[in-house]
């Protein structure tokens, strides 16, 4: 079995940001919940922010990692894994302009990419992943470099549960965990 799990990228959730009044504390228990659910033995998929987020959540977490991957890993270097990685930390997340307040201001495609994006992560639909418009994400300050690897990893029959999905800020959140049956594509 293999398991797998999306979290935000976003700086709020670094150590030095939980102070006496946490902004993003529903979100923060919701991902340290499901990277405590990974176990061991977990491959990070994420950008360099991504990273520094990750390594922060799986050490509050107690989880134990192999070596981070490239932002944008390879079919290669995603074949390459050893056999015992069965747990991914996929790092990502919607749009940054759901509101006139949220970190890129209000932007009217915002909503559609996010429902989009979020129907393609709950289905999983690899090939949405797959083809995530990058440069429409970027206009929406979404941190998607990661996401389409999750069409490495998942297949369209792996069971979501979605832990989190909201936009504190005017930016969305997912905090989603994926279980995948042995012998059912590249991560299995």
């Amino acid at each position: 079995m293999s398991r797998v799990v999306l979290v935000p990228g976003v700086l709020a959730l670094l150590p030095e940001y939980a102070g006496l009044e946490d902004p993003v504390a529903e979100l923060r228990a919701a991902c340290l919940e499901a990277v405590a659910w990974l176990g061991g033995a977990v491959t990070v998929v994420a950008d360099e922010q991504g990273a520094r987020v990750a390594e922060a959540l799986l050490s509050a977490a107690g989880v134990s990692r192999l070596a981070p991957l490239a932002p944008q890993p390879t079919d290669a270097s995603l074949a390459a894994q050893p056999p015992a990685a069965s747990a991914y930390l996929v790092v990502g997340n919607g749009s940054a302009c759901r509101t006139e307040k949220a970190p890129g201001h209000l932007d009217d495609r915002a909503a559609d990419f996010d429902e989009a994006l979020g129907a393609a992560l709950t289905s999983p639909d690899p090939d949405a992943l797959a083809g995530i418009d990058q440069d429409l994400a970027r206009e929406l300050w979404a941190s998607t470099g990661a996401v389409p690897q999750l069409s490495r990893i998942l297949t369209a029959d792996a069971e979501a549960t979605v832990d989190y999905d909201d936009d504190p800020y005017g930016v969305q959140y997912w905090v989603i965990r994926w279980v995948r049956t042995p012998g059912r594509g590249p991560a299995g």
